[in-house]
């Protein structure tokens, strides 16, 4: 069964007296496991996509069914609990509280998590994924005192913490220069290869979207491929 399926999404703003029409029938599938790019420049719609995908937004007509649920109709909060419970985002801007430190941060999602786990064990799988990402000896360091690959590093342990079903990258690599970049993006192959995370990379650089094993193209508010099912296949991910 696929974890995201989309049928004719359409999403339409008002603005004004004008109606806006930025989603004009988007459809695609991504299949547990899979490590997706959705590529387009700016004003493609890639992002009202991502908002849709991500439960931060719902279309003005068409079907989103994620992990099984329709997701078109829910509410606000039913949204909020799905998005909490099975999705995971990185950004661009990292997202970081200032004068937090880094376990505090990747702490945050489980405030409001509903998986059962006292919060000692929430603090003991923060802490691990901070190992695992390489900063088990920084776990008290504020942002201001971690580079951009660190604080991006604490961003994707804040994304799975909670263990998601879903990675949503927006734009992951945008305020790194390319060596560290090369290395966050081996991290999300890796994630994908190794523990079979469903990883979105959302984003407008080839580079970027080239350590994907899929390529989905928006324009103008459409999937431009025609078949959403074309792939690029990249070279398997290395360790670090």
């Amino acid at each position: 069964m696929e974890l995201i399926k989309v049928d004719n999404i359409v999403k339409t703003y008002h603005l004004g007296n004008s109606d806006v029409q930025v989603l004009k029938g988007v459809s695609l599938r991504i299949l547990p496991g899979e490590m997706v790019a959705l590529m387009g420049a700016s004003g493609s719609g890639k992002t009202t996509l991502m908002n849709i995908l991500g439960c931060l937004d719902r279309p003005t007509s068409g079907q989103y069914l994620f992990d099984g649920q329709e997701i078109s109709r829910m509410s606000v909060n039913k949204r909020a609990m799905v998005r909490n419970g099975k999705i995971g985002f990185v950004f661009q801007n990292f997202n970081l509280l200032a004068r937090t430190s880094a376990l505090e941060n990747v702490l945050l999602p489980t405030t409001y998590a509903e998986d059962g786990l006292s919060a000692g064990k929430h603090r003991q799988r923060a802490m691990e994924l901070l190992d695992q990402v390489g900063l088990g000896d920084r776990m008290d360091h504020e942002p201001s005192q971690l580079s951009g690959g660190q604080q991006q590093r604490v961003a994707i342990a804040r994304a799975l913490v909670n263990n998601p079903r879903l990675l949503l990258a927006d734009e992951p690599t945008g305020n790194l220069d390319s060596h560290t970049s090369e290395e966050v993006l081996r991290m999300f192959q890796q994630l994908n290869a190794q523990k079979g995370i469903t990883i979105l990379l959302v984003t407008h650089d080839a580079t970027v979207a080239g350590h994907s094993t899929r390529i989905i193209h928006i324009r103008d508010g459409l999937i431009a491929d025609g078949n959403p099912q074309v792939q690029t296949v990249v070279a398997k991910p290395q360790m670090l």
